[in-house]
């Protein structure tokens, strides 16, 4: 696009600032893949070194050495020598730091973000390539090869890359900026920026664009009016277009089993929500008087039934878009959804965050301490089957499950007196099927 330039050049493309933006790009992937043969290398050495000195230490003591414990290929010797070089050996470099004499940290400076030289950089003698790189003048200054930065950290590089793209992007975003014009504003509320604010107006702004129907749709919810109302703004990508029900509020009613005809009434919070597809909004609630690690609801609702043609005369918005919408609450209309399908229960997770993808039939569920992941494929053909159950057996035991298949099965039941540092720090994904009672 920046050498055509008949055509591109208005938009301020620099063809020179785009090249240096890619060479920027190489030299980071670089960084990165010497950190992973880092990180790499690290692990065999360790392994080797720390199984060696395990057995060393068992005769010292005289215990009994298994016989797998006592077999060590050339290989281990090799990991456990390179351990013995790289973090033992004396750095006369670091005698002028005060306890760093030893080089013990490998992976870790690379992820420091500082300016300072990497403390051990990666050991370049005897590598051919890099040798005959420097050796030749003629590739050294070739703009076909990415530079390569051995003593920088990777936040250096990254910083750097950042700054190049950046810079390669302000004249096109000035441009671009100033060729356009304000069409229309709605004020939603006054963002104090301020961290001692009492609390947000809004949770979980998520914008979409339905292309099919040239309508933006806006998902949000007002703290101040309620917890349990979510808020679903849309409006005409064509600012000569009008759309009934423009602001319209959701609440969550009932949910019934579909086994009975029994009805459990609650009250339930809006916690996130996303658009699954044009036509289906996917919902993470909160029962308020649910059971700890049964309160958590996965949602599709689908906006047919919200913007009913039947009844969309009574729920317009009697308010004007031009004053702020957090102070005209009693005006935006509520309409209360009661389900019978298109619902799941999520057991032992304090799901907090979801994000769907209709085009992928998937949506995934996090929990509120970003170490628990839910994997649901949502568009399901295979037969299911489905347990009978009545809701006074779903007080003692549980609901009805209706997923299929469970590829992964970690236990994900999370105490809820710890704290999110205290927990495991690994990451627990679970993929599962779900039934079709969920299919939009």
């Amino acid at each position: 696009m920046a050498s055509w330039k008949q055509k591109y050049e208005p938009l301020g493309l620099d063809a020179a600032g785009i090249e240096d933006a890619i060479t920027a790009v190489g030299s980071f992937i670089l960084k990165a893949n010497e950190l992973l043969q880092v990180i790499d290398s690290s692990m065999k050495n360790f392994k080797a070194f720390f199984r060696w000195l395990y057995v060393a230490m068992l005769r010292m003591t005289e215990d009994h050495v298994l016989p797998e414990l006592n077999k060590m290929t050339q290989k281990d010797i090799t990991f456990v020598a390179e351990f013995l070089t790289e973090h033992f050996n004396e750095a006369p470099d670091l005698y002028n730091r005060k306890g760093k004499y030893f080089n013990v940290e490998r992976v870790g400076q690379y992820l420091k973000d500082e300016d300072d030289d990497l403390v051990s950089p990666p050991n370049t003698e005897g590598n051919q390539w890099y040798d005959f790189l420097q050796n030749s003048s003629h590739l050294k200054e070739s703009p076909l090869l990415f530079p390569y930065y051995p003593r920088k950290s990777l936040h250096f590089v990254k910083r750097r890359m950042e700054n190049i793209i950046d810079q390669c992007l302000q004249k096109p975003a000035d441009v671009i900026g100033k060729s356009m014009n304000q069409a229309i504003c709605i004020p939603l509320y006054k963002d104090t920026r301020s961290e001692d604010s009492a609390r947000r107006l809004y949770k979980f702004p998520f914008l979409w664009n339905n292309k099919t129907s040239n309508l933006h749709y806006l998902l949000f919810t007002i703290l101040e009016d309620s917890l349990y109302k979510m808020c679903i703004l849309r409006r005409p990508t064509d600012i000569s277009q009008s759309v009934s029900n423009g602001l319209i509020a959701v609440k969550f009613g009932s949910f019934t089993y579909a086994t009975t005809e029994k009805v459990r009434r609650s009250t339930y919070s809006c916690l996130d929500a996303q658009f699954y597809d044009d036509e289906t909004v996917t919902v993470v609630l909160r029962d308020a008087v649910g059971r700890e690690g049964r309160d958590r609801l996965l949602v599709q609702l689908p906006l047919s039934s919200v913007y009913s043609r039947e009844d969309c005369a009574e729920y317009q918005f009697t308010g004007t878009y031009s004053a702020r919408l957090d102070e005209q609450r009693t005006a935006i209309p509520t309409r209360t959804m009661h389900f019978e399908k298109h619902w799941r229960l999520l057991e032992s997770m304090k799901a907090q965050y979801v994000a769907g993808n209709g085009f992928r039939k998937v949506s995934c569920v996090l929990s509120s301490n970003l170490r628990h992941v839910r994997v649901f494929e949502m568009d399901i053909d295979d037969e299911w089957e489905l347990d009978e159950s009545s809701d006074e057996d779903e007080e003692a035991a549980a609901k009805p499950v209706k997923i299929k298949e469970e590829v992964l099965s970690e236990s994900e039941a999370e105490n809820p007196s710890a704290d999110a540092a205290d927990l495991a720090p690994e990451m627990v994904v679970k993929v599962e099927k779900l039934d079709p009672e969920l299919d939009p």
